[in-house]
């Protein structure tokens, strides 16, 4: 659990750098965006190294239909993540579709697994996804949409996220649970 609580905390502090200590994020210049690209990196490997290696047992199983829940959430949250939203016509307006993408994400894995290092992982994401919307929009209360896309952007965008779900849900099932029921 200690890798994975170091990895929590590396991604929060990579994540937050930047609006806590502007003066050091602007002295690494151009350079720092692969540094802080590194680090994130570091802390999702020790994150999934953390995850994959704690002691865990389940606290109560869900209920069966959380899984296709479960699964809706996840096609939401890859459209989210994707450029659809600030592309579409449906979403330009939304201001952090890929902060509620993560946040979809981790309340869909909530859903599902009810175990202490899932609620540890999964809550801190969404408790991350919360603060980093809070944070940004205090730093940058001003802000303008997208201009309006094309509703084919969207429909593209979303038909990928049905085929990413699907070979995303297809390695999840070769190197952990399945999220398909069946």
């Amino acid at each position: 659990m200690a890798l994975l609580l170091l990895g929590i905390l590396i991604w929060w502090g990579a994540h937050f750098f930047k609006r806590l200590a502007p003066d050091a994020r602007a002295a690494l210049g151009d350079r720092g965006k692969g540094l802080i690209a590194l680090v994130l990196l570091a802390s999702v490997v020790l994150m999934v190294v953390g995850y994959r290696s704690a002691e865990s047992f389940d606290l109560a199983l869900p209920p069966p239909f959380f899984t296709h829940i479960n699964n809706t959430l996840m096609l939401l949250a890859l459209y989210f993540t994707s450029p659809g939203p600030s592309k579409g016509a449906l979403f330009y307006k939304l201001r952090h579709p890929m902060l509620l993408g993560v946040a979809m994400w981790a309340v869909a894995h909530l859903l599902v697994n009810w175990d202490p290092a899932s609620f540890v992982l999964f809550g801190s994401m969404l408790i991350w996804t919360l603060a980093e919307m809070i944070v940004i929009n205090r730093a940058e209360p001003v802000w303008t949409a997208n201009p309006k896309g094309r509703l084919a952007k969207d429909g593209m965008f979303f038909f990928a996220s049905i085929v990413l779900l699907g070979v995303i849900g297809y390695v999840h099932g070769l190197v952990g649970p399945s999220p398909f029921p069946g």
